[in-house]
């Protein structure tokens, strides 16, 4: 079979067409550092308070935590549920959508433990 075949290419071959690239967007949608911690709390250990996903990301500014979480509720990645309570109570919890990253958390993590090696 010619090497263009798409049933003989590798998964670690690059994609040859720009336009099928998704990683811009993904980029957008789960890009920089408090994003993915928070997805990675969210998705293992699930549903979290936004107090105390403050106490478990160090160094992140309240408001910097509220507008991620802002966003990945924009884009379907978390659900926020407020109870009506006093004071209100908050919860935050990945969606299906978010869920589905788990293997990526997953390799992600090999990859770091096999580097370490």
């Amino acid at each position: 079979m010619p090497r263009d075949d798409p049933e003989t290419k590798s998964d670690m071959e690059p994609i040859d067409n720009d336009d099928l690239c998704p990683m811009p967007d993904i980029a957008k949608l789960i890009g920089g550092k408090w994003k993915l911690i928070i997805l990675q709390i969210l998705i293992f250990r699930g549903t979290k308070r936004f107090s105390e996903l403050k106490r478990m990301i160090d160094g992140v500014t309240q408001t910097m935590l509220t507008n991620q979480l802002r966003a990945l509720e924009a884009d379907g990645l978390v659900s926020r549920k407020v109870y009506p309570e006093v004071p209100p109570r908050v919860e935050y919890t990945a969606t299906d959508r978010a869920m589905a990253l788990t293997s990526m958390f997953r390799e992600m993590h090999n990859w770091w433990v096999a580097g370490q090696r």
